[in-house]
């Protein structure tokens, strides 16, 4: 007697899930319907000029003269063609290329300018100046990002980056004023920011006390201290104790003279080229090192690096204090750059900008020194189209540089996550 098996069927896997976000195609959809209102429809009839060098340079480049009009519906189609292929896309279920909103952003940006230029009064604009302002202006920023980027690495969130700052610019301009040279100055600033590191590292580490809280608390405490002595000392005596020097500019030959990026890139002072070499350090020392592999591996998980011999503490307390250096010495740039004194909270909330910079570039030294100079490119913006007297409301003018960083990290950065032990406490044992 035979029995008849039924087979059983073979099992197949349930087709994965899509997850969709629709935050970016949004976003996108919007700004693309605005730049079609007012870049194409509401484009002025004038011809508007960008000057991209210099009268004076070595070498010079031809002006670039085109129709607000036509170039302001060439840019609103092309955005509304590139938010139509962002919805295509994430309907789909496939992932946005990241070069999609980079591209979307400088189209929107050229529109902008040309619709705003040329409903000036004087419709021309010094494009290499708005250039090198931006990184001017990005400067501490990026230095406040790289700080960041330091410490969020190790685990250790570093909300006290307007302090570090703050106390950098502050011991600048005394130490430089009292010394008389401004190389002591920003030695000072360096200084400075590692001892307000110092009491984030020793209370967040050592003692276990909330990082954002103790940041907080930094902040707010230096900004109380320098302002305590700003007015009770260094007003009473601004000769003696608030008017550094400045650190000259160094142009390099040649390179200087290369058309529009070279005044820019090679004609700065010294913290304009220690920038230079802090981005390119870092992200050589996180990503090409052993220091970089065990940082990385503490701020990832802690548990593990301990395991492999890695002291957890000490390697959180000193990226902690170096990333107050650095921090210190892109503070040292208001007073021995930009001006020659200190003013009572002169950073203006650039620390809180560049911890949104550090959030757009994704934790990495690069994509934070973009993101900063993208948040520079805004604030000088801001200045360049009041100065020409454009028909944008002077309030909209002074919310630029902080609506591109909420639209920035809220509509590009996503999902994306920071080291997974950021924030978190490490108790051996």
């Amino acid at each position: 007697m035979s029995t008849a098996t039924t087979p059983t069927p073979a099992l197949t896997p349930a087709p994965a899930a899509v997850v969709r976000s629709w935050k970016t195609p949004i976003l996108l959809g919007v700004l693309a319907l605005l730049s079609l209102v007012f870049f194409a429809f509401g484009a002025p009839s004038t011809d508007v000029t960008f000057r991209l060098t210099d009268p004076g340079a070595a070498i010079t480049l031809p002006d670039l003269v085109f129709s607000a009009k036509v170039f302001g519906w060439a840019g609103a189609i092309v955005l509304v063609l590139a938010a139509a292929w962002a919805f295509v896309l994430v309907r789909s279920g496939r992932r946005l290329p990241l070069w999609l909103p980079v591209i979307f952003g400088v189209v929107f940006v050229a529109a902008f300018l040309s619709w705003s230029v040329g409903s000036a009064g004087t419709p021309n604009i010094a494009l290499y100046g708005l250039l090198a302002g931006s990184i001017t202006l990005a400067v501490p920023l990026i230095f406040g990002s790289l700080s960041g980027v330091l410490c969020e690495r190790v685990g250790v969130v570093n909300i006290a980056i307007e302090g570090q700052l703050l106390f950098g610019a502050f011991a600048a301009a005394v130490a430089g004023t009292v010394s008389g040279s401004a190389f002591v100055g920003l030695l000072a600033a360096a200084i400075a920011g590692v001892l307000v590191s110092l009491v984030l590292a020793v209370f967040s580490i050592k003692y276990v006390v909330n990082q954002v809280i103790v940041g907080v608390v930094l902040n707010v405490l230096v900004s109380g201290l320098t302002g305590f002595l700003f007015s009770t000392v260094l007003s009473a005596n601004p000769a003696e104790l608030n008017s550094a020097p400045r650190l000259p500019n160094i142009r390099i030959p040649f390179l200087a003279d290369i058309p529009i990026i070279g005044p820019i890139l090679f004609d700065q002072s010294l913290i304009g080229y220690l920038m230079y070499f802090a981005v390119a350090a870092v992200y050589f020392g996180l990503f090409h090192t052993r220091w970089g592999l065990r940082t990385r591996a503490v701020g990832e998980h802690p548990k593990a690096a301990d395991t492999l011999g890695v002291n957890v503490n000490r390697t959180r307390f000193t990226n902690v204090l170096l990333a107050g250096a650095v921090a210190g010495v892109g503070g040292s740039f208001f007073t021995l750059v930009s001006v020659s004194s200190f003013g009572q909270d002169m950073t203006g909330g650039q620390g809180y900008i560049a911890l949104a910079a550090l959030i757009l570039g994704r934790w990495n030294p690069l994509g934070a020194a973009a993101a900063a100079l993208l948040f520079g490119f805004a604030t000088n913006l801001q200045y360049v189209l009041g100065l020409l007297g454009t028909p944008v409301p002077s309030q909209f003018l002074s919310m630029l540089p902080y609506v591109v960083t909420i639209f920035a990290v809220a509509g590009v950065v996503g999902k994306s996550r920071g080291p997974a032990a950021s924030g978190v406490p490490y108790i051996k044992g």
